[in-house]
């Protein structure tokens, strides 16, 4: 009888064991279920701002098909900074529901956690209750029966217990697998929301200087169209000038060109530098780079993107310098730049920047956003160059220039033969 007692006991317990964890999940359910509805919302109002971006975009487009023009030039960065100010609500929203996800999955684990430690407990008795009756004397237990009937009960609930002992086994082991897919979510979802927060940020500055671009503009032309045809004209016979005059220097470097410390053309020792891109103007000479280019060919490739693309590392490197030529001759250059050099013998320069996220001498992986495109230097419009080089050919020089006259330029230089077709060694398209 004082076994049966204790097997009563326990019984219970495992039975307000189990209430307490469906309570739980009862629990759980009902605020996950708001948390959703929440980030349902949250979802609509993203896709709202996505269309408002997208319609900022195309009329971004239709302004840059139009000829240059002060005014069109105005309305351009306008847009923009509008465009921007919008992707910053999408971003703001964005972080919103990124925090959501991780409230919900933090009660998530939460009850798993719970689970777990009774699931543990209810192993704990199973095991506990098996050894008594395993180190009991069988003769003994039945005999202390009052009846046969009390004899099979006894039997069927040791039988029963070690059932216990194996479903509480197999459901502590998919609670765990849960948690641990829970934890990696998680995780995965904090590392999203600390990009985001870095992207706002970044998202911030862009406007301001598209803002800081607008007024430069209309100070220097006085809002005049006379005016600004005569500086543009000016920047085009510089930008012509300062092209012969690098290509001229470059052309007296003395560099020999190893092949054996190039990758293997081919074999995509670069990633692309954009998520999506247009390629706008191809390396050497093109139907265009006549009529663009002084020296009748181009140094790298164009990417026709809008101001703001996050740019990423082509491969792990080094960065070997950052700047800006429009610090030194407006409008007429690079602009916003930055060299890398990278392990696998190759270089390359991404030009025409808004945004650089990365210093001098800084470490960076394939994949790692370093900047961000946009129209700084000689640019017809939005756009991202990249030139490539052998990794020993290219250095950060700083030269007098004498179409930008009393100016010092200070950009990445390299021999005639050390250029190379990007193409080359990215993946193909």
């Amino acid at each position: 009888m004082q076994r049966s007692r204790a097997f009563s006991v326990t019984l219970f317990l495992i039975l307000f064991t189990i209430g307490v964890i469906f309570t739980v999940v009862k629990v759980y359910a009902e605020t996950a279920d708001e948390l959703k509805n929440k980030i349902d919302a949250h979802s609509q109002t993203i896709e709202q701002l996505e269309a408002e971006i997208a319609a900022y975009q195309k009329q971004l487009d239709s302004v840059r098909s139009q000829k240059q023009s002060l005014s069109a030039s105005v309305k351009e960065l306008d847009l923009t900074a509008k465009k921007f100010t919008t992707q910053i609500s999408l971003t703001e929203k964005k972080i919103t529901e990124k925090n959501k996800e991780i409230n919900s999955l933090s009660l998530l684990i939460n009850d798993k956690v719970e689970a777990i430690d009774s699931e543990k407990q209810g192993i704990a008795d199973s095991v506990r209750f098996v050894r008594e009756t395993d180190s009991a004397n069988v003769v003994q237990i039945i005999l202390g029966q009052d009846s046969l009937g009390d004899v099979w009960r006894t039997v069927e609930d040791t039988y029963q217990f070690q059932e216990d002992l194996r479903v509480h086994s197999r459901e502590l082991k998919k609670i765990k697998t849960g948690y641990e897919t829970s934890k990696s979510k998680a995780e995965i979802a904090k590392s999203e929301l600390l990009d985001l927060k870095s992207e706002l940020a970044d998202q911030k500055k862009i406007v301001d200087q598209t803002k800081a671009d607008k007024n430069r503009l209309l100070s220097q032309t006085k809002n005049q169209e006379t005016a600004y045809a005569s500086q543009l004209k000016q920047k085009m016979a510089q930008k012509d000038a300062l092209e012969k005059e690098v290509r001229d220097y470059e052309s007296k470097l003395q560099f020999i060109l190893n092949p054996g410390s190039l990758p293997t053309a081919g074999s995509s020792p670069f990633s692309w530098p954009l998520d999506k891109f247009v390629i706008t103007q191809l390396f050497g000479k093109t139907a265009s780079s006549g009529r663009l280019y002084a020296s009748g060919t181009h140094n790298g490739v164009d990417f026709g993107v809008s101001i703001g693309t996050p740019v990423k590392a082509m491969a792990d490197g080094t960065v070997e310098g950052v700047g800006d030529t429009d610090v030194q001759c407006p409008g007429v250059s690079f602009g916003r730049f930055i060299l890398i050099k990278y392990d696998n013998g190759l270089a390359s320069t991404y030009g025409h920047l808004s945004l650089m996220k990365v210093t001098k001498g800084e470490r960076v992986s394939r994949g790692q956003v370093v900047g961000y495109s946009g129209n700084t230097g000689y640019s017809t419009g939005p756009h991202l160059h990249v030139s490539v080089y052998a990794r020993d050919s290219v250095n950060l020089m700083t030269l007098p220039s004498k179409s930008c006259r009393g100016k010092v330029l200070t950009q990445p230089i390299a021999a005639i033969n050390g250029y190379l077709d990007p193409m080359i060694y990215l993946p193909p398209r």
